[in-house]
Parts: structure tokens; C-alpha cells; sequence
């Protein structure tokens, strides 16, 4: 019965959430409500709300996203001079995934991953 899930994420200011998502990971705008922004890259959506009080060093929003070539999604975002989460290197998990972090203008993690089965 579950067909898709759109996780929502906590942004400070609006512009800067949407450049970090359009111009470096590659998203498109599919609406923006004002205090509410929904962007979309391939089969999946991200909902943003507003919450300009967000402290980013308490925020714990995270999101995995799967993909099916890790290798060339990693080197896209470095050609864009994309910053790796320090801790988020690519690399094989014990769990199974080959995997890489980034963490967006509020502090949100990022990782994407694919299963090396």
C-alpha cells in the first residue's frame, strides 16, 4: 500500500537551502509556498519548511537517499566542489553499502548509498 516517502527538512533561509540543492546536488524547484519549498531530482522529493530559529549545530535531520552509481554521483559533486562531510567519505560500510555524506546550509545530513551486492 506504501507507495513513496518525501522526508521534511528544517531550512533557515529559503535561497540559500535552494542554491545549495539546485547548484551542487542537482535538484529541480517543483513548488515554493512562501515558508514551505518542495525540490525533486530523479524519483525523489524533498520537502523544506521554514524554521529560521533552526540552531545547526542541534539539528539532527537526516535523510538516506539510494542510488544506483555511487561512484559517478561522487564525482559529480566534487566536480561541483561539493564538501564531503568530513566523517562521510565514500566508502564500503560493514552493512553493505558504499556510501557518502554531505551536509547541506543547515546542518541536515545527507548520505547517499548503494548496495554492493
Amino acid at each position: 500500500m506504501l507507495t513513496y516517502v518525501h522526508p521534511k527538512l528544517p531550512m533557515r533561509d529559503k535561497t540559500q537551502s535552494k542554491n545549495y540543492y539546485l547548484n551542487q546536488l542537482g535538484f529541480v524547484e517543483v513548488s515554493d509556498y512562501g515558508d514551505y519549498l518542495i525540490l525533486s531530482k530523479d524519483n525523489i522529493e524533498i520537502h523544506f519548511f521554514e524554521f529560521k530559529e533552526l540552531k545547526p549545530r542541534k539539528n539532527y535531520g537526516q535523510i538516506y537517499i539510494r542510488t544506483n552509481d555511487i561512484n559517478e554521483l561522487y564525482q559529480s559533486l566534487i566536480d561541483k566542489n561539493t564538501t564531503i562531510h568530513p566523517n562521510g567519505k565514500l566508502e564500503i560500510k560493514p552493512w553493505g553499502q558504499k556510501e557518502f555524506s554531505v551536509l547541506d546550509p543547515d546542518a541536515n545530513l545527507i548520505t547517499f548509498g548503494q548496495s554492493i551486492e
